[in-house]
């Protein structure tokens, strides 16, 4: 897959040498010296396009009329919305991944400007903070369908709901599925007849917006004593 990524700072460089790694022909491009220079040092000469990447000629070098992925991830805005808007309507990018530095600006980054991805930092940490705050121990291994689905684990605790009830009977939320427990070590496929033990790990396929229901099910059933 051909990818461009307009922005060889931090962010951009991790990204093209991830890229690399996964076999994908990769194009970088920077103007600013200090940063060119940093990206030579560490990348092989062909990636490493010097130039503005909101200008025409300096994508049409980096190859953007055979890439089918174009990420924006300077730390301007405003400079990123013009190569989106480049990249979608005067070369047809299919795909265009948008970084999004200043959260006042996130409603700018829409399809009517070439955005199908924008990665409002700021508001993905906050997310992950606040998630990590309200679901207790359910950790996040991945993020399905943009984020509209997770793959979770959670550890069932001894006093939960689910202890001592088989699958079937848990009253589980309408898009959640148990798809593995890991009791004493060993990978069990759970049925409907499954009974939950306590100390069970649960992964389960959920709906983000169902979280904290799954979740009840399994961490304890009373509130802590108030001394």
């Amino acid at each position: 897959m051909h990818v461009i990524i307009v922005g060889g700072g931090n962010t951009g460089s991790a990204l093209t040498k991830l890229l690399l790694e996964a076999g994908h022909v990769v194009r970088v491009i920077e103007e600013r010296g200090l940063f060119l220079d940093k990206l030579k040092e560490e990348l092989p000469a062909e990636v490493v396009i010097a130039g503005d990447g909101s200008s025409p000629a300096t994508l049409e070098e980096a190859g953007v009329r055979q890439a089918v992925v174009l990420a924006a991830v300077t730390g301007s805005d405003e400079t990123n919305l013009v190569i989106t808007s480049l990249a979608r309507f005067e070369f047809n990018v299919p795909r265009i991944i948008a970084r999004v530095n200043n959260p006042k600006n996130a409603w700018l980054f829409t399809s009517e400007m070439g955005v199908d991805v924008a990665l409002n930092q700021a508001d993905i940490l906050a997310h992950l903070v606040a998630e990590e705050m309200s679901m207790g121990d359910v950790m996040t291994l991945l993020k399905l369908k943009r984020g509209e689905y997770s793959l979770v684990e959670e550890k069932v605790h001894p006093g939960a709901i689910a202890v001592n009830k088989a699958i079937r009977d848990l009253h589980l939320p309408d898009e959640c599925t148990i798809v593995a427990i890991i009791r004493n070590h060993q990978l069990l496929i759970p049925h409907g007849s499954t009974v939950v033990e306590p100390a069970d790990e649960l992964l389960a396929l959920v709906n983000g917006k169902q979280l904290a229901e799954f979740a009840a099910l399994l961490s304890s059933a009373t509130p802590p004593a108030r001394t």
